[in-house]
This record gives C-alpha cells, sequence and structure tokens, in this order.
C-alpha cells in the first residue's frame, strides 16, 4: 500500500520543483509509474478476502478495481488538462496538478480504508481539491452556482452519516470492517433504527447521485474543466456505490422493508435521466445525465443484496467510468477546436476528423453496452437479480436500455455525421496527445473482455 502512497505524496515535490518546461512530462511520467505499478494489486487479491493488510489500509476484491482505477485516472488527467492549463502562469499550474494529487490520494486512502471513520473523513477530502477545480478552473460564469450545489448537497447528505458512524460505534465498540463482519448482527427493529438506516445510505444516494438528489450532478459535471469532469465521473460517483456495499452489510434485515422507495426512484431515475437525455442541446450535460441513469442502474442492483446485484454493480461502476470519462475526454477535444458545447453547431465532424469519428463511436457503443464490453456483461448482472426479484422490472429495466441505445446513437450522429458548418472548415487537426489519451480509456475496457474476474469483486 505504501509502495502507491509514497509515491503519490512525493508527486507534490515533483510538481513545485520541476522547472516550468518539464513540469507537464515529468508529473505525466511519475503518475504513469505510480499507475502501472498499482496494477500489481489487481495479482494481489487473496482467496480470504483481506490482502496487504494492517490496522488502517487494506485492500480487498471490492476496493482494488475501484483503487486501479483511481490511480489509472491521474495520468489521463494531466494529460487531457494540459492543453487548456498550459497558458495560465506557472504558479496556478503547480496548484492545479497538486490538486488532482491530492484528489487522487484522499481516494486511494478512502477505498482502501479498513476504519469507516477513517473513510468518512476520505470522503470528504475529496470534496475540497474537485470544488477548487469547478469554482477556479470551471469554463462559465455559473460555476460558483455549481459548487454552491455541490457542496451543499454532498454536505447535506453526509452530516447524518457522520451521526449514524458515531451511534454505530456506541453500539458496538468498534468501527474497524475487519471486525465488524464478523461480529454479531445488529437486532433492527425499532423507528430509531429506520432513521439510523436512512442516515447510512442518504451520504451514499446523493453521492450516487439516486434520481431526486441528482440536480448537482449535472451543473457541477457542465461547469467543471475537462479533468473535475473525468474525476466525478469516474471515480467520485464510484465512492457512494462502494459505501453502499459496504454498510449494507451491517443493515442486513431492514433493508429488505426499507430500500423499496429507493429501488423505485431509481428504475424511474433511469427512464426520467434517459428521456432527458433525448433532449439535450449541450453534449457535456448530456453525458452528465447518462451517468445518472447509469448510476440508477447500480443502486438497484447494490439494493437487491444479491451476489449477482453486487458483481453486476461493480462491473458497471468500472465499465462506466472508462466509458464516460472517454466521452468527456472527447467532449472536450471539440469544445477545444469549437468553443461551443452545443451540439447543433459542431455536426459533421468526421469529414475533419476522421480518426477522432472512430473513437467517438467506440466510445458510444460502450455507452450503450454493446456485447462483449464489460458494460453490458454489468448490465445484464443487475437486471437478472432485478428480475429475480420483482419480474415488473423488466418493463423499466427494458425501456432504459432501450432509451440509453436511442440517446448515445444521437450524441454520435449529431457531433459526427451530417453536412459540416461552413464555420467549422478551419479548425486544427487531432493531436497524437488527444489519440493516447482515448486509447488509454479505451484499451483497458477492451482488454477486460479477455480477464473478466479482475472486477468481478467478491464473486471472483
Amino acid at each position: 500500500m505504501l509502495k502507491i502512497i509514497v509515491p503519490t505524496l512525493m508527486l507534490l515535490p515533483v510538481t513545485w520543483l520541476t522547472p516550468k518546461k518539464w513540469l507537464w512530462p515529468t508529473t505525466l511520467l511519475h503518475s504513469l509509474l505510480i499507475a502501472t505499478a498499482s496494477l500489481y494489486w489487481l495479482k494481489c487479491t487473496s482467496g480470504t478476502g483481506w490482502a496487504t493488510v494492517n490496522f488502517l489500509l487494506a485492500t480487498d476484491p471490492l476496493s482494488t478495481p475501484l483503487l486501479v482505477l483511481s490511480c489509472w485516472l491521474l495520468p489521463l488527467m494531466i494529460l487531457a488538462s494540459q492543453n487548456h492549463v498550459a497558458p495560465e502562469p506557472v504558479t496556478r499550474q503547480r496548484i492545479y496538478i497538486s490538486l488532482l494529487t491530492s484528489l487522487q490520494l484522499a481516494l486511494i486512502m478512502a477505498f482502501s480504508a479498513t476504519e469507516l471513520l477513517l473513510f468518512f473523513v476520505m470522503f470528504e477530502a475529496t470534496l475540497i481539491p474537485t470544488l477548487i477545480l469547478i469554482t477556479r478552473w470551471g469554463n462559465q460564469t455559473e460555476r460558483l452556482h455549481a459548487g454552491t450545489y455541490f457542496l451543499f448537497y454532498t454536505l447535506a447528505g453526509s452530516l447524518p452519516l457522520l451521526v449514524a458512524l458515531l451511534h454505530l460505534y456506541a453500539s458496538t465498540d468498534t468501527l474497524s470492517l475487519l471486525t465488524l463482519q464478523h461480529s454479531e448482527p445488529l437486532h433492527l427493529s425499532t423507528v430509531e433504527d429506520k432513521f439510523w438506516w436512512a442516515g447510512c445510505m442518504l451520504a451514499f444516494l446523493v453521492k450516487m447521485p439516486l434520481y431526486g438528489v441528482h440536480l448537482w450532478l449535472p451543473k457541477a459535471h457542465v461547469e467543471a474543466p475537462v479533468a473535475g469532469s473525468m474525476i466525478l465521473a469516474a471515480v467520485l460517483l464510484k465512492l457512494g456505490g462502494y459505501g453502499m456495499m459496504r454498510m449494507l452489510m451491517m443493515l442486513d434485515p431492514l433493508t429488505k422493508e426499507l430500500s423499496y422507495p429507493f429501488l423505485i426512484l431509481a428504475l424511474w431515475g433511469i427512464i426520467m435521466t434517459g428521456s432527458i437525455c433525448l433532449r439535450q442541446t449541450d453534449l457535456k450535460s448530456l453525458i452528465a445525465y447518462s451517468s445518472v441513469s447509469h448510476m440508477g442502474l447500480v443502486v438497484a442492483g447494490i439494493l437487491t443484496q444479491t451476489p449477482w446485484g453486487f458483481t453486476g454493480a461493480l462491473i458497471l461502476m468500472i465499465a462506466h467510468g472508462l466509458t464516460s470519462s472517454a466521452l468527456f475526454c472527447l467532449a472536450n477535444t471539440n469544445y477545444e477546436r469549437t468553443h461551443s458545447r452545443t451540439m447543433v453547431l459542431a455536426r459533421g465532424l468526421q469529414a475533419i476528423l476522421p480518426l477522432m469519428t472512430a473513437w467517438w463511436f467506440i466510445s458510444s457503443l460502450a455507452n450503450l453496452a454493446l456485447p462483449p464490453l464489460p458494460n453490458l456483461m454489468g448490465e445484464i448482472m443487475i437486471i437478472t437479480s432485478l428480475i429475480n426479484w420483482s419480474s415488473w422490472t423488466i418493463a423499466l429495466t427494458g425501456a432504459g436500455m432501450l432509451i440509453t441505445a436511442g440517446y448515445s446513437l444521437y450524441m454520435f450522429l449529431m457531433t459526427q455525421r451530417g453536412k459540416t458548418p461552413t464555420h467549422l472548415v478551419a479548425i486544427e487537426p487531432t493531436h497524437s496527445r488527444e489519440h493516447l489519451l482515448v486509447a488509454l480509456h479505451l484499451l483497458p475496457l477492451l482488454l477486460l473482455i479477455l480477464k473478466p474476474e479482475l472486477i468481478w469483486g467478491w464473486a471472483a
């Protein structure tokens, strides 16, 4: 564990002491080495559950894929941000990279924490760098508004979780996941226990986000710079799902009764946010709403509390992380050339940037869950567990998958096909940096087809 945490910490002095000319190449290489080293975690999953254990930090088959995804994303964010942060004063560039590094550090600590209180502190710590990224480097004037939404939704959801954790500590005398899983089951039956259940779940449902408390997400995505959008879509939403899986094991008898309204909201949210996507004009907003739709499926899978539901949720979280991050990168390459996110103004790009169209095509197909990609495997496992839970869910999930296919194709056709507007003829060609960036998103996705058990979690 320290083999990853110490080099990530060392990235901060590297950022501040490197000469201006070598700032981006050095930090990129350093973070790529950390990402490569983190792949070793995938090999070290032990059959007993926890591996590389000390008292505070450990990995298990649930946290390992999410940890590797967090490490994999830092070099990609540095690659993606280079073009639009490079013109700024060098101190701001260093602050920007330091924020990304501190975000990765908090994520590694959150996903590998064995103490629930440490997890809570790191869960909250990710808020600060993300907030600064959105409010300082966002594109539009509404970025402060988006930052306020993001801050207050997350904080309002998290306070009940802190109270719930303190209550849990008072009744069990421990908050360590290593001992809680072996302790006696809690006899939850009173009305107070039901409020406690809601307090435990609320923070994670807001972070996911569940339909109904999702309004901060499209705002934050649209206003954030490209690295902010990437880390939000790929990893920060997954903190919610990870936290839910960890907490649900302690809330067992109550979940059967209390999960109904949340399951219904999640399934209804898949259809509603998908329908919103169909009439979006803003490209980043469309990708953001599609994230809410996919996360609705993940919430539903986790709340069924079956091995298939958990496994499908984890697979879909990893696959969605890579896919939607790639889509945000592609949207950013368009934005850097046309300076507009409106899809009608930047269509017919296939004639000008044909290789980018190939990347758009693969990403759109991954977003609509084309076989044999991991996205489809995750969706099918979740839908199977949902049909076992109640056969009526097939109507909602089936309609949701149809709408997902509809808006993914709509997004691809609107941006790439059709007649190119005359004002787009003189745009700069694509750079090898951009192709490398999208390839590093989509290659892991394609390689996971060959060895999917790496991201199966506890079921592997």
